[in-house]
């Protein structure tokens, strides 16, 4: 099955020029999403992860089942001011200003080898935000996994510059 077939193309969406890749099509089949599933956890079958940290909120919706089936806890990686507990954050930029992301202060130990994912990767600020953040509370980040990959927007390639590994279940060339 051919999971870049599954993914749908909105022309324009959230602004004029942006080819927005929407994977509701893919969590909507149920063997589109148990493919999904299935092959990203077939890959870390014999990796060392200790934990597994999804990105809001279409990261919960592959993560969290990736860590299921991997018998593995699940960290949510949330925007400012959505998780009850005390937190520590990261500001990153965005295309037309800035945002940050939240992970609880007691999510992560020191040395806990953490799978971070997330649906989709393009300029890569979000994914730099959360592994820092992963790193800031002494987790190693084993590598950033995501469904698709946009390579020309360059978030791989900014990622690889910082030393992390990225892997990606299929890419949509010139977008």
């Amino acid at each position: 099955m051919s999971i870049k077939s599954h993914i749908r193309t909105v022309p324009h969406y959230p602004h004029h020029g942006i080819m927005f890749r929407d994977i509701t099509t893919l969590l909507k089949d149920p063997v589109g999403l148990r493919t999904t599933i299935q092959e990203i956890t077939h890959r870390y079958d014999t990796v060392e992860i200790d934990k597994v940290a999804g990105i809001e909120s279409r990261g919960f919706i592959i993560g969290a089942p990736v860590a299921y089936q991997m018998e593995k806890g699940f960290v949510p990686i949330r925007k400012q001011n959505k998780l009850p507990a005390e937190t520590i954050g990261r500001d990153y930029q965005l295309e037309y200003g800035s945002d940050r992301i939240e992970i609880h202060v007691d999510a992560i130990q020191p040395g806990d080898r953490v799978l971070l994912v997330d649906d989709l990767i393009a300029t890569g600020g979000t994914a730099e935000a959360a592994a820092g953040l992963i790193q800031d509370m002494g987790g190693i980040v084993v590598e950033c996994c995501f469904v698709i990959d946009l390579p020309d927007v360059g978030g791989r390639t900014r990622l690889e510059k910082l030393g992390h590994k990225v892997f990606a279940l299929c890419t949509f060339d010139g977008e």
